[in-house]
């Protein structure tokens, strides 16, 4: 009974209903074994992988995809290495062209050390992609304004970075992300930064819609136990976010009330009690 009343809704995302609100990226695994174990253990039903290392031509032979063959899973083929809108749609297209469905991760860096998304570049192929019909999950900053503009431009959810793609610093700001969250008239799925199942839930709790991860589950010492540690992060943050928090004070606030208490008692009225304990030596 408990377990169905606290049971976290399901994400809607370009018309899909989605029970999982955790996103897995598929690249730097041990091993294909270890990704399909992970995989397992989060639950996830999206997965994303950069189209530039899938062989378009050959997909069922393909040294990642043929591993996720026969699940149901929704591909979200992400534009990774592109630098230009124009790079990005040509991507998607072959992507699409090639069986991989309409969804896309679009991902267009400005900067190769910091990876930061270029954001006009991304907003033009925001743009463009959702004008072609594709269901678009645009990566980008962590800045509302801009945000705003790619709900505007077509895009069927944002994907504000917590920090720097792979650098695991987690949500550096807050701030941002929470009005982002209360701004967004669609879902936010905070992608990038993200180190552990903390930053998972505080993503969540935050007013996030869900997380996508890759490197935080790949490289950690136990891939499986960690991507079951996130989803089950994502869900506590989802119920934490549900359940309401208590404000934060700068004083304590004592958790029983204070009418009630007992008085003190005097030093006479204590004087019995204590002479029936006094112990004698003999």
């Amino acid at each position: 009974m408990h377990e169905a009343f606290y049971r976290v809704p399901p994400l809607v995302i370009g018309g899909r209903t989605l029970r999982s609100r955790l996103f897995l990226g598929t690249g730097r695994f041990p091993s294909p074994a270890v990704m399909l174990q992970a995989l397992e253990a989060s639950g996830a039903e999206v997965v994303t992988f950069a189209v530039r290392r899938v062989n378009l031509d050959e997909t069922a032979d393909d040294s990642v995809l043929q591993h996720l063959e026969g699940r149901d899973l929704i591909y979200l083929p992400n534009t990774s290495g592109a630098s230009s809108a124009t790079e990005a749609v040509r991507i998607a297209k072959l992507a699409r062209a090639a069986g991989l469905g309409d969804w896309v991760k679009v991902e267009i860096s400005a900067d190769p050390r910091t990876l930061l998304p270029d954001p006009i570049e991304t907003l033009k192929a925001t743009a463009m992609l959702a004008e072609a019909g594709f269901t678009v999950l645009p990566y980008t900053s962590d800045d509302p304004v801009l945000c705003r503009r790619l709900a505007e431009a077509g895009a069927a959810a944002v994907m504000p970075g917590g920090s720097p793609i792979g650098t695991g610093l987690g949500i550096l700001n807050p701030y941002n992300l929470r009005l982002i969250a209360e701004e967004a008239n669609v879902p936010v799925i905070v992608d990038a930064g993200l180190g552990s199942a903390a930053d998972a839930a505080q993503a969540i709790e935050l007013g996030a819609s869900g997380i996508l991860v890759n490197t935080p589950v790949a490289k950690a010492l136990d891939p499986v136990a960690m991507a079951r540690a996130m989803a089950l992060a994502v869900e506590a943050g989802a119920l934490s976010r549900a359940a309401g928090r208590i404000p934060k004070r700068l004083y304590a606030t004592a958790s029983s009330d204070p009418d009630g208490v007992l008085e003190p008692l005097s030093d006479r009225a204590a004087e019995p009690a204590a002479a029936g304990r006094r112990v004698t030596g003999g």
